[in-house]
């Protein structure tokens, strides 16, 4: 008997599970702990099973699927808020589904690096939040912003493809707004942002020339921006904003990001020693030495200016690994393998 959407959903949560395959000749996967299994008392799912579930949880947008070939949106599953990527392979449809926390969790419970910790006082300024897919990105984004929430009487607007976490005002006015859904195109919503009045914006991902534009224009004009970006250190991310530009305008968003950015914060999720996963972060504190690298165009040299400027909280990766090492939280294996500069980490960690 082929289990119901919801029912997939609740096995999941239960079992800790971030994510749901559903994928036509291939039983239910889950991925636990990183480690993607078959789900228990699953049989493999045929073509039209996987129609079904793509119907039941695309509901209205299902017909977007055969125009598109993919669709994008978030439901509250089973108590579960649960993020879909709907997409046809060899045409069969296919189901990615992520599981998000319950609730926000504090930020002072995610393992960020403590300078993170004030951030959501700041009042202007561009704050990246980068990593590859699955690194808790939108998780530590919505800690921040629901610190704010919680802390300042400002307006929040966020800009989603789809909505994950959903914020309950509280001190702060929110206006969550999907693609999509709310506003037909991110070029669209950025226009508007700026006449409505904000004082903190979320920008889902900052995934073309536009947005960047209009995050560096917000920052520049006093607002407090998160974004997040899918790179893997900080350096990564600044050359990622500039060279999405013509070449003749990357001089001068190179100033502009030097002048606008705060800081870079890099994440990777890692086994713990015991089971589970622990959070790996790097963070670059804009310093004004940095802020010289960025505008001279050095941003290979930014990795050593971190680990000059520990004083002001700043941390490269590779120290987070051995710190986490040195706790005993993940082994001397796990923190070479997701290492920077594996030479270094070998040697901190006594693994020659």
């Amino acid at each position: 008997m082929t289990k119901s959407i919801e029912e997939l959903v609740d096995q999941a949560h239960a079992a800790g599970a971030s994510d749901i395959h559903l994928v036509s000749g291939l039983p239910p996967k889950q991925r636990v702990d990183g480690v993607l299994v078959s789900m228990p008392s699953c049989e493999p799912l045929t073509p039209d099973q996987c129609e079904v579930y793509a119907q039941a949880l695309a509901g209205r947008g299902y017909d977007a699927i055969k125009e598109r070939g993919e669709l994008d949106l978030a439901h509250t599953i089973a108590g579960v808020r649960v993020r879909i990527n709907l997409f046809r392979q060899k045409g069969n449809i296919s189901a990615a589904l992520r599981l998000l926390s319950d609730v926000i969790p504090p930020l002072d419970g995610l393992g960020v690096p403590p300078a993170v910790l004030d951030f959501p006082k700041l009042q202007r300024g561009i704050i990246l939040v980068t990593g590859e897919t699955g690194s808790g990105k939108s998780t530590t984004m919505a800690a921040l912003l629901d610190q704010i929430n919680h802390t300042r009487d400002d307006h929040i607007i966020t800009l989603e493809d789809p909505i994950e976490y959903v914020h309950t005002p509280d001190r702060c006015v929110i206006n969550q707004r999907e693609i999509g859904t709310d506003t037909a195109s991110y070029a669209d919503a950025l226009r508007a942002v700026l006449r409505e009045d904000p004082d903190v914006i979320l920008i889902g991902e900052m995934r073309d020339l536009n947005t960047i534009e209009t995050a560096l224009t917000a920052a520049e004009t006093g607002h407090l921006v998160l974004a997040t970006l899918h790179t893997n250190s900080a350096a990564d991310s600044i050359d990622r904003m500039v060279d999405v530009f013509p070449e003749g305008l990357q001089r001068q968003i190179r100033m502009q990001v030097s002048t606008c950015l705060h800081a870079v914060l890099s994440q990777q999720l890692v086994h713990r020693r015991g089971g589970g996963r622990v959070l790996a972060a790097e963070l670059m504190i804009v310093t004004p030495a940095i802020r010289n690298l960025i505008r001279e165009g050095k941003t290979p040299q930014i990795v050593n200016a971190l680990s000059t400027s520990a004083a002001v909280g700043s941390i490269t990766m590779d120290n987070a690994l051995i710190n986490l090492y040195k706790r005993n939280e993940i082994d001397a294996q796990t923190a070479i393998e997701a290492a920077h500069d594996i030479d270094y980490v070998t040697k901190s960690t006594g693994r020659f």
